[in-house]
């Protein structure tokens, strides 16, 4: 697994052994930000990678020009993965780690009144709460991976979803508001 595009391109990245941590496929990756840096929704952009993984879609941002990401992942783990590839990548001072389960997270940040202009979103594949997830999502602009194609609450307008293989993508806006707007 690599970094695809942007100032980090071909560096490698590490994943945690076992199979609790499903990595985004290269070619799922650069589709996913290829669409997002299509909407001006990466570049500068405060990012929250929500189920972090190994942090490959928080640190391809970054790659691409994101000003900061915030990673959420509980697995101790997958943790160490991203903090290993953090300092692989020089992003650490562009980031941080929060070491919480994501229906925690999204509380403390609605309690901190804590924003997001882009989150990226890939829970395991039996996750089962998106609306929920969904509605207390703090970002305008997200990319939710899948799969199965998910309905977005009403406060979501679906600007593309497209399978990859067994991988489904959405990347949604929340309704009356433009991605560029920052």
């Amino acid at each position: 697994m690599r970094i695809i595009s942007g100032t980090q391109r071909g560096k490698p990245l590490q994943a945690p052994a076992g199979d609790k941590t499903r990595p985004t496929p290269s070619r799922v990756r650069e589709a996913t930000l290829n669409a997002l840096n299509s909407l001006n929704a990466v570049r500068n952009a405060t990012v929250l990678d929500l189920f972090a993984g190994t942090g490959a879609l928080g640190i391809e941002a970054l790659s691409r020009g994101a000003a900061h990401a915030t990673f959420v992942e509980n697995n101790p783990a997958a943790i160490k993965a991203i903090e290993t590839n953090l300092a692989k990548t020089d992003f650490t001072g562009k980031s941080e780690v929060l070491p919480l389960d994501a229906h925690v997270a999204l509380s403390v940040f609605a309690r901190n009144n804590r924003q997001f202009d882009l989150a990226l979103v890939d829970p395991p594949y039996d996750f089962s709460s998106w609306d929920e997830l969904l509605e207390s999502l703090p970002t305008t602009v997200a990319a939710i991976e899948s799969d199965h194609e998910i309905a977005v609450p009403t406060r979501w307008d679906t600007l593309r979803a497209k399978r990859y293989g067994s991988t489904w993508v959405t990347v949604i806006k929340a309704g009356n508001i433009k991605a560029t707007e920052r």
